[in-house]
């Protein structure tokens, strides 16, 4: 894999809170995955690749460049797409309008081929019908698509998305996924989510990050592995599995370490997950 990013050693501390402990990835093309509970530190990370704080220790590039230079900082930011959790939106301004100001932050001042930027990602993400509606009439779905578009702008190499489908309904979280899978390609894509399954359905590359560390970095295949052998059915939850709950066939699926004879069920990346997060827990119990 020919790296996108590089990252070594990023360390970041908010007062007494080691939000980011020695984090090193690499991230190639396509769209890779971070998932972990809140406060692992993931829109932390985020930000400290998108610029918009820096690390107290550690170093990273982006296509070649190092933002810890003001000339290298420059050059991330004309190459990167960030769509923070919480978009800002000028709720007054059209879809247009929006999008519009967001390309003349990026520099783009020549206003006939940045109008025909602006219709190109409007036209990407589905909204070339409502680019004259105001915002804040705009469904909570389709401001989504209006902050990716705005991410969009510019054609980056490397794209962050912090939590992009939250909120949304099972259909315009469908519609989305293809919207990410899209931009994923011939691009490095970072997908920060809750959600095990947009990572399964989406992703080339998982990495799971807890209390501000990386516990695992691989493919989903390989994070699902890690509860194989380790997932079962029984009648009745099982007091020694380390998660389980009733499935809508009445039957328990348990998690963990299944007792001699146990009836194994395939395994899932989230299965893969919350061991790797239980890993973590055990080894700081210890």
């Amino acid at each position: 894999m020919i790296p996108t990013v590089s990252a070594s050693g990023l360390t970041l501390r908010f007062g007494g809170t080691l939000a980011l402990d020695d984090v090193s990835l690499r991230l190639g093309e396509g769209v890779t995955g971070l998932l972990g509970p809140n406060g692992a530190g993931k829109t932390t990370l985020l930000r400290v690749l998108a610029t918009a704080v820096p690390a107290d220790r550690g170093s990273f590039t982006v296509l070649g460049h190092d933002p810890g230079t003001t000339a290298g900082r420059l050059h991330v930011r004309r190459a990167l797409g960030y769509l923070p959790q919480t978009p800002g939106f000028h709720q007054d301004f059209s879809a247009f309008e929006f999008v519009d100001y967001v390309a003349i932050l990026k520099e783009l001042t020549d206003r006939t081929a940045r109008h025909r930027e602006v219709r190109r990602v409007l036209d990407r993400v589905g909204l070339s019908d409502v680019r004259g509606k105001r915002i804040k009439r705009l469904s909570g779905g389709m401001r989504q698509r209006v902050a990716l578009a705005a991410a969009l702008i510019g054609d980056p190499g490397f794209l962050v998305l912090d939590e992009p489908t939250v909120g949304l309904d099972p259909e315009q979280r469908m519609r989305f996924r293809e919207l990410i899978a899209q931009a994923g390609e011939g691009r490095t894509v970072l997908l920060s989510t809750h959600q095990t399954e947009d990572v399964a359905m989406l992703c080339h590359r998982v990495i799971v990050m807890d209390a501000g560390r990386v516990r695992f970095e691989g493919t989903p295949a390989e994070l699902t592995e890690r509860a194989a052998g380790r997932v079962w059915s029984s009648t009745e939850r099982d007091p020694s599995a380390r998660a389980g709950w009733r499935t809508g066939t009445g039957a328990f699926r348990n998690v963990g370490d299944p007792p001699e004879g146990a009836d194994l069920l395939e395994p899932t990346l989230e299965d893969g997950y919350l061991l790797t997060l239980d890993a973590k827990a055990a080894e700081v119990a210890a």
